[in-house]
């Protein structure tokens, strides 16, 4: 999956977000987002949906990844930013302000001055999928991206993973990419560390509705995760 010259930086970043906005490769994908952005919901009628791929966006020398599912269709698939426009990304860069991460406490999206220092956001797979379920084929198609993506973070020391898919996803591609992990995985919980050889993995209940309403994940939960990733890439 790797490249065995990969590139880094800021221009493989940008040649990266080119090659995820074009990208047709999932035909269940295409037509739902497409169908979502011509339908639009009611509340957003008079807005121009994004209704692409959505890429990574953040710092290109971000010590910092944090990686979701993928985007929303009402959120990242209306913006065009990465948990844009839905409660999920209300919860997470009200967070990466309150941790210094983000410059403002909101995304609203593409282009409303939001800039990330040291922290870089990304999601497994870059379409919304109906029902927010990727299948694994969708899943593992989307992958090379953020492979490609590791090896242009060439600063990254920690990655936080926002729910079971997105360590599943991440630990696919370590594997993939020959980093040699700890046997056997250890399993998904809120706040387990995983130290490779590169960076280390830190785990966090996903920010959507039904851990933030129910109580499963608190602001102070959330807070605890960035504030052990900033001691961790310190």
């Amino acid at each position: 999956m790797a490249s065995s010259t990969p590139a880094t930086g800021p221009d493989a970043l940008r040649a990266i977000t080119a090659e995820i906005v074009a990208c047709r490769a999932c035909p269940r994908l295409v037509e739902w987002r497409e169908d979502v952005a011509r339908e639009k919901r009611a509340s957003f009628r008079d807005e121009e949906y994004w209704g692409r791929p959505v890429p990574g966006f953040g710092d290109p020398a971000a010590r910092l990844l944090v990686l979701g599912l993928a985007p929303a269709a009402h959120g990242g698939n209306r913006t065009g930013r990465v948990f844009t426009g839905d409660r999920s990304g209300d919860w997470l860069f009200a967070a990466l302000h309150r941790a210094g991460y983000a410059n403002q406490p909101e995304s609203l999206r593409a282009g409303d001055g939001l800039v990330l220092t040291d922290a870089y956001v990304a999601a497994a797979v870059r379409c919304a999928p109906p029902d927010n379920k990727p299948t694994t084929d969708e899943r593992d198609t989307c992958l090379p991206y953020l492979v490609r993506e590791l090896d242009a973070l060439d600063r990254l020391a920690v990655v936080v993973c926002l729910g079971g898919f997105a360590y599943e996803a991440l630990w696919k591609v370590l594997t993939a990419r020959g980093d040699p992990l700890p046997r056997p995985r250890p399993r998904f919980g809120h706040g387990v560390e995983v130290p490779t050889e590169r960076l280390t993995i830190v785990n966090c209940y996903h920010p959507s509705q039904q851990n933030t309403f129910t109580g499963r994940l608190t602001e102070p939960m959330l807070d605890a995760v960035f504030a052990r990733a900033r001691a961790l890439s310190a």
